[in-house]
């Protein structure tokens, strides 16, 4: 992987165990881990928490042999942000670097778009509510920013997937709800007064609900 990811470009930092990943977390800044939960020393999910706070803005994506569907939520919830079950094939593997390493941030970009308490600033990539930054995940913010570009409109799943993550994405669309529901939490926690709603719609999508 290490090999073919260089080939087509990419700077890879590769370590062979837990410790050795979460010192060079600390060291340089990085856009995408690729962390493969087998390993030789730690807990991989622990070294997941690790390395969340460490490179706030980078995506994580999880490598393993377990594909149990409580394993996917828990890898998700430990701070990855998606998930891919070995073996791995390399064109998928290059398929998915390059979906999240994309940002199509220039049709989002314009003036931040305000529903209540909460603000999302498009050209910063920041979310405030009441004034203090919450700090959300990458495609966390990806998410929510393509929610809030159409407040009030039903958006399919589909839509989410493809605009979000990509067009030809391979895996469970899972990622999806396990990332509704971290937003929900992260903006129930910041206590705002008034504030959107995610809307599931079932059989069909999401939609973000200005406050009443």
């Amino acid at each position: 992987m290490a090999r073919s990811l260089t080939l087509h470009g990419h700077d890879v930092i590769w370590t062979q165990d837990g410790v050795s990943a979460v010192r060079e977390a600390g060291r340089a800044p990085v856009d995408l881990v690729l962390l493969d939960l087998g390993l030789p020393d730690l807990d991989g999910l622990a070294v997941c928490r690790a390395i969340r706070p460490l490179l706030p803005d980078a995506v994580i994506v999880i490598l393993t042999a377990r594909d149990d569907e409580m394993d996917v939520v828990l890898g998700l919830e430990s701070g990855g942000d998606d998930y891919l079950v070995k073996p791995v094939r390399l064109a998928e593997l290059h398929a998915r670097v390059r979906a999240h390493l994309r940002r199509a941030e220039a049709s989002r970009q314009g003036p931040p778009a305000t529903l209540g308490d909460l603000e999302v600033d498009f050209v910063g990539r920041r979310v405030t509510v009441g004034g203090v930054e919450v700090r959300l995940r990458p495609r966390e913010y990806d998410l929510l920013a393509r929610l809030a570009s159409q407040p009030g409109t039903a958006i399919s799943r589909d839509v989410l997937i493809a605009e979000v993550w990509d067009e030809n994405w391979f895996g469970s669309t899972k990622t999806l709800d396990v990332h509704v529901a971290g937003i929900r939490r992260l903006l129930a926690a910041t206590g705002g007064g008034s504030m959107p709603t995610i809307v599931t719609l079932r059989g069909h999508g999401y939609r973000l609900d200005p406050p009443a």
